[in-house]
């Protein structure tokens, strides 16, 4: 049997005609009209007035949160529970992590605690950064109505988030200052590395978009501030375009892995698919199942290791470990929890139905 991957790019569409486009015409760079289309195409399509592409998704929100207003020595809270670029970003804007505890029921930021660590911050609060974990909507109005309290941006780390709904609305077209999107490999769509920031601040985005070209703003040599070369080139773009092009197809397969996986473990006392709110339509981007202990979860790795199949223990709590042991944090435990005890799942648009069953028949023992 081959091996079934966990989570890998679906070209299957104008990715080799567009990059010969690039080829053919010397538009290599970080000049060209792929650049230029994908960054309209994804703002049209998450609701959002403008749209920057970046070289990758960590850089997005390091751009978003400093032209947000984070500078050197401020604070950002972030969930405790995320990948590791997020607090890095934080940490090359200058700025310092404080992070808060996600909720049992999202797995995502937990509200409850956000008052209490806007408190608890030892500093400047600057931003606050919710993350749409796995793909599944961050609970945003209670989050954005606390950050309207203290006057907080708000900069949304929708790393594998696009196509989520949030009580109807795209991600991207909520009120926050800036959303950022990753179009790593392993992402709904790729471009091979990439990333995106979107918002309706039009002069957020002319400043990021100088930011990340070496804040050279006309063709003479003349830079009004140190800056960045964080820019797209037009062969990610091209692949980017082609990939958004069948973004709906990717999304119908995803949702339906998803929704085959959660139908078996419904009622299973040792797995239980990932958290779905009735108000999160989310993007099925990543599968993953929380077991009952780290044991079980090292044995569920082991089985689908046996049948020839990638699963991986995700995250772990970030606020635990040495790089951000002087940070702040308001913990409630969940992060710690979760830890050792989530097993994503393959979840490819392109895994097929036999692919699919595989999975399946590995986790009907688990029951």
């Amino acid at each position: 049997m081959n091996r079934i991957p966990l989570s890998v790019p679906d070209m299957r569409g104008n990715e080799t005609a567009y990059l010969q486009q690039c080829v053919e015409t010397n538009w290599v760079s970080s000049v060209g009209s792929f650049v230029t289309d994908l960054e309209d195409a994804i703002a049209a399509y998450s609701g959002a007035a403008r749209g920057v592409a970046i070289v990758n998704g960590t850089c997005a929100l390091e751009l978003a949160l400093r032209v947000a207003g984070v500078g050197r020595d401020d604070i950002v809270i972030i969930p405790d529970w995320t990948f590791v670029a997020t607090p890095n970003a934080v940490c090359h804007a200058g700025a310092k992590p404080h992070f808060v505890d996600v909720s049992a029921k999202t797995w995502t930021m937990d509200p409850d605690l956000l008052e209490q660590a806007i408190g608890e911050a030892k500093g400047r609060v600057a931003a606050i950064v919710p993350v749409h974990a796995l793909g599944h909507p961050a609970d945003m109005d209670p989050i954005l109505a606390i950050a309207d309290r203290h006057g907080i941006p708000v900069v949304e780390d929708a790393a594998g988030a696009l196509g989520s709904l949030y009580k109807g609305a795209q991600i991207g077209s909520l009120r926050s200052k800036a959303t950022m999107f990753s179009f790593n490999g392993n992402k709904l769509m790729t471009c091979g590395s990439g990333g995106m920031i979107v918002t309706d601040d039009t002069g957020l985005a002319d400043h990021a978009k100088a930011l990340s070209s070496q804040a050279r703003r006309t063709d003479a040599y003349i830079h009004d501030e140190v800056a960045f070369n964080y820019r797209m080139s037009n062969v990610n773009a091209a692949i980017g375009l082609a990939q958004f092009e069948r973004i709906d197809e990717m999304l119908t397969r995803r949702k339906a892995i998803a929704e085959a996986y959660r139908s078996l473990l419904e009622g299973s006392n040792r797995l239980r698919f990932m958290p779905k709110m009735d108000w999160a339509d989310p993007n099925g981007w990543l599968s993953a199942v929380h077991c009952a202990s780290a044991d079980d979860a090292a044995a569920l790795l082991a089985d689908m290791n046996a049948a020839d199949i990638d699963a991986r223990l995700f995250w772990e709590s970030l606020s635990a470990q040495p790089p951000f042991a002087d940070c702040g944090h308001t913990l409630s435990g969940v992060s710690r929890e979760l830890t050792g005890r989530i097993v994503t799942l393959p979840c490819s648009s392109s895994l097929d139905d036999e692919g699919l069953q595989r999975v399946l028949n590995v986790l009907e023992n688990w029951r």
